[in-house]
Formats: structure tokens, sequence, C-alpha cells
């Protein structure tokens, strides 16, 4: 009963949110709470939702501060200097726009950390993609596929949950996966220039390849003392969010506060530029708490766990020594269905112990399930709040993200997949 429950009350979000029937917001707090009634526990939804907003209110508070921080700061014309090179690096070009992304992106996301990455790499290209009239769907597509593939690093939380679930060193059980991470970023890199290549424009006589660049009559930026403090501020902020000598809330909260004082003079300045970058930030916290509620409401009543045991029990005996190959072409789609807790604690064991029982070694189902579980999967996922953070700074919606995003995250797991058993991973 609470697995079927789950199951459909995943199963309506999903849908109300990906054909714009309700907003993200309402599907995310509504639906799961009629579930929850539904179920005979309203004496306890409220306390299940308080524990979910409890989980998601650091976050947040770092994407209100994160956005007012840059917002600020791009106000001030730090972003522009690197608008101009970027763009003269790419010569105004789609496909290196699109590789440059998935570089940058790559590079930034060794730390592992989704939310982090967005928060860097998102909003110094967003100018970039507008000034060449480029869509933001695009940019938000790159940065998730570039961000997935780095989450299966060991350090990345699948594949710390994974080795956890199945007691094995998370190097041992990472090491095989290291060609298969290599392929993945190859074909990141071919699928973003792919992507970029479809948005070039075709060359006129009278006119260059592509549109012209927007704002190019905007005065230059001077490289004065409040230029350089604002970029050691930067430095600063993410210095201290990435090294955890701040939770990101604080290290942000501090930012903007200084961001501020040094480009705002008085109260009346101040109090101005907030009232004029807040409201890009309050709809999708209300989308971030929502979230929240619906995890906390799920994973309280129990529907998480009675869907990951009734989902391991369904699985025909027969099919048991093709589990880490199955699992490998399923690992992305579960994402939208399974937090990474419920799948790596609840959902993974039971799935290795059917493979071990059939003479499949368990780590093998393990490693194929980080080919997409969590990984390309997480930036589409409404699970992660890091989605909402993603499609925020990128300023699109979350249904036209999924519309955008999936086939590609999807083919780079079933691109992983293949190799896994093409180098002997896991068995076919």
């Amino acid at each position: 009963m609470l697995a079927l429950a789950g199951l459909l009350t995943i199963l309506l979000v999903l849908a109300a949110i990906m054909t714009k029937w309700l907003s993200p917001f309402v599907a995310l707090a509504v639906i799961p709470l009629a579930a929850a009634l539904l179920l005979g526990q309203s004496h306890l939804a409220g306390g299940f939702m308080l524990q979910g907003l409890e989980a998601v209110a650091p976050m947040g508070a770092m994407f209100l501060f994160a956005i007012l921080f840059f917002s600020i700061l791009s106000s001030a014309g730090l972003f522009r200097p690197l608008v101009s090179l970027i763009i003269r690096a790419t010569r105004d070009d789609p496909p290196r726009v699109a590789l440059g992304t998935a570089i940058l992106t790559s590079i930034v996301h060794l730390d592992g950390a989704g939310a982090s990455t967005f928060l860097i790499v998102i909003p110094p290209l967003v100018p970039v993609y507008d000034r060449l009239g480029l869509d933001r769907r695009m940019l938000a597509a790159i940065v998730a596929m570039a961000a997935g593939v780095g989450n299966m690093l060991p350090w990345g939380g699948p594949a710390l949950r994974a080795a956890t679930a199945l007691q094995v060193p998370v190097m041992d059980f990472f090491a095989p996966l290291v060609p298969v991470y290599v392929v993945g970023l190859l074909t990141l890199l071919g699928l973003s220039w792919w992507i970029g290549w479809r948005h070039r424009r075709p060359a006129t006589a009278s006119g260059p390849a592509f549109a012209p660049a927007m704002g190019q009559d905007e005065d230059p930026v001077p490289l004065d003392w409040r230029y350089w403090t604002n970029v050691v501020m930067v430095v600063a902020v993410l210095g201290a969010m990435l090294s955890s000598l701040l939770h990101p809330a604080i290290a942000f909260m501090l930012g903007t506060i200084a961001a501020l004082t040094v480009n705002l003079r008085g109260a009346g300045a101040q109090g101005e530029a907030l009232e004029k970058h807040a409201p890009a930030a309050i709809s999708m916290i209300a989308i971030l708490l929502a979230a929240g509620t619906f995890t906390g409401i799920l994973r309280g009543t129990g529907m998480l766990d009675a869907m990951a045991h009734a989902g391991a029990g369904l699985l025909p005996a027969s099919v048991a020594g093709h589990l880490p190959v199955l699992t490998g072409l399923a690992s992305m789609p579960l994402s939208l269905a399974f937090d990474p807790d419920s799948f790596y604690f609840g959902v993974l064991p039971v799935l290795a112990g059917v493979a071990e029982a059939s003479g499949v070694p368990a780590v093998d189902v393990g490693r194929a399930a980080v080919l997409g579980q969590m990984t390309t999967g997480f930036p589409v996922s409404p699970l992660t709040p890091a989605t909402f953070l993603l499609v925020g700074l990128a300023g699109i919606g979350l249904a036209d993200h999924q519309r955008y995003a999936i086939f590609y995250l999807f083919a780079l797991s079933i691109v992983m997949t293949i190799a896994a058993v093409a180098f002997g991973v896991f068995p076919l």
C-alpha cells in the first residue's frame, strides 16, 4: 500500500510539473500532503514537513544570499570583462562556447558539490549566452551533463553511498570505473560540441555567421580598486565555502554584506539594491522549501522505504544474472523516483543480494548504479534541491529544463554503461 502510494505520488508530481499542470511549488507541496492525508497520517504530516524544511533551509538561505551577492556584483560590472574575454576566446562560436562551458564545469566540479558548482559556473556564463542569443536551456543542460559525470568521482555522494552500503573501500569500488569516467568525459565534450553546433546560424553575404553580442556599446568597466576588491571578495567567499571554513549560507551572507558596503553608499542605495535583486530569489526559495516538504513527507510516511523494498522484490529471478547492465541502463531514470539515500541504502542492498545469490558480485550492481543514479540523473531530479538551484540560476523553468536535458543525460548514462561492459567492469 505504501509503495503504491509513493509511486503514484511521485508520478503525479512529475506529471504535474512536466506538463505545467501545476507550478513546481504547488505540486511539490500539495500532492504529497494529500497522499499523507489519504494514508491516515494527517496528525504526523506537519512534523514530516517540518523535518523536510529543516533539511533544505540552509540551501534556501544559501540560494538567497548567493543571488544577492552575484547580482550586486554583476550590477557593479564584475563579470563584464570576463564576458568579453570568453567571447573573444570562443570567437562568438556556439560550439566553442558549449565546449568551454563543459570544460569549465568539469574542472569546477572536481570538488563533487553540485550546488557550489552551479553557483560558480552559471552566473558568469549567463551573460555570455544572452549576448550570443543562445538558449539558456543549452547552458543548463551542458552544466548538468558535466556535473553529472563529475558526480561519479569517489568523493561524490553516490560513490560514497554505494561503497558504504556494500561495505567496500571507496577507492577499490571506483578504480575499475576510471576508464568509464574518461569515456563519460569524452562523450560529454562531444555532446556539448554537437549541441553548440546545432545553435550555429548560417553565414550570410552581408553579415557574420553569428548574432552580434548585445550590449557592445556599454562603457568599459574601470579596473580600479573597487573592481579588484570585488574580485578578491569573490575569491574569498568561494574559497571559504569550498574549503569548508564557512557554511555556504554564511559565506554568501557575509559576501553580500561586503558587496553592499563596497559598491553602494548609504542605507537608501543598499536598500534599493536588495529590493531590486531579491525578487529573483524568492520564487526559487519557495520551490526549494516545497521540495523539502515533499521529501520529508515521502520519507516520514515510509513511502520511500516501501518503494525501495517492493521494487526489488518484484524482480524476476531469471534476470538476476543481468542485474548490473539492467541497473546501469535504468540508473539515470531511477533518479526521478528515488533520492540517493533511499536508493543506495534501501534498493541497492536488496538488488546486490539478489545478484550475489545468482553468482554475480554485489559490487557490480553498485558500480552500475553510479553510472546514472544521482550522477547524470541528479541535475534533473525534483528530489534534489540542487536541481532547483540550477534552473533558478539559469532563469528557466524546471519542466523546460527536464524536457531539454533528460535526453542528453540519459544518453551519457547509456554510453557509460556500454563502456563498462566493454571494459569488463561488469558482464552483459
